[in-house]
């Protein structure tokens, strides 16, 4: 297996959205975690975060089945402007870059907000699954997640 090699994400924005790389977190074969870019979401011309936006590289069962190789979070005072669905959107030449072909997307089936966003970055629901009892979501009080799949 080839050593993962970190890209330059460049200047990720839309005139109105910017990401800015904060974090590269490597990867933890014991958890079976893959290397993860961490973004902020900013305003442009902002240093006030609006939220954050994981990109998770890599292909594993449990990423692609209950994690997802996305994952954002927008602060409650900055929702209803699609931030999370224009970051994603933001993400995707990096991740092509990476050779990723697609990326999936989970969330809770109650939490429509989060459903939006995944249909507003062009994502298709594929299915619902049961989480298993064994992993942290599970034992955190989730029990299902919702998969959708987005095509690069």
């Amino acid at each position: 297996m080839c050593e993962f090699r970190w890209k330059e994400p460049g200047e990720l924005s839309d005139r109105d959205l910017q990401l800015v790389l904060v974090e590269r977190i490597p990867d933890d074969k014991v958890r079976g975690y893959v290397p993860t870019y961490k973004f902020e979401m900013r305003r442009d011309g902002s240093t006030d975060t609006v939220g954050d936006i994981y990109l998770r590289v890599g292909d594993t069962f449990r990423l692609r089945t209950y994690a997802g190789h996305l994952a954002y979070g927008v602060r409650p005072e900055f929702r209803a402007h699609h931030y999370a669905a224009r970051a994603c959107r933001l993400l995707l030449p990096l991740a092509r870059s990476h050779a990723m072909t697609e990326l999936w997307i989970t969330c809770n089936p109650d939490n429509t907000a989060s459903r939006r966003t995944c249909e507003l970055a062009g994502a298709v629901l594929v299915e619902i699954v049961d989480l298993p009892e064994d992993i942290d979501m599970y034992q955190e009080g989730e029990r299902q997640k919702c998969r959708y799949r987005l095509e690069l």
